[in-house]
């Protein structure tokens, strides 16, 4: 199981990885943050970015804040890193 601290933006433009915010990364998504929209959009970015199904990610920290942290079956914690290191620059 994987495990991931984010900072997420709701609301904006478009969705997609936008860099980093201090050493977490940072994630831009579209929905704004009404009744979840933005944390079902969060959860499919990082399905995604992991290769894995929607239900294999959870949100088990910070739902109602920007800095959440999740956790993610079928993917280890290196992996996890070297996907997201592709998709915003290593750091």
């Amino acid at each position: 199981m994987g495990r991931l601290h984010l900072r997420v933006q709701p609301g904006a433009r478009r969705t997609g990885w936008t860099g980093w915010f201090g050493d977490l990364p940072k994630l831009a998504v579209a929905a704004p943050p009404v009744n979840g929209a933005a944390n079902e959009m969060v959860v499919a970015a990082v399905a995604e970015l992991a290769g894995v199904p929607r239900r294999a990610v959870r949100i088990v920290g910070g739902a109602a804040a920007r800095t959440k942290r999740l956790e993610i079956d079928g993917v280890g914690d290196d992996e996890l890193a070297a996907r997201l290191g592709g998709a915003l620059g290593e750091r």
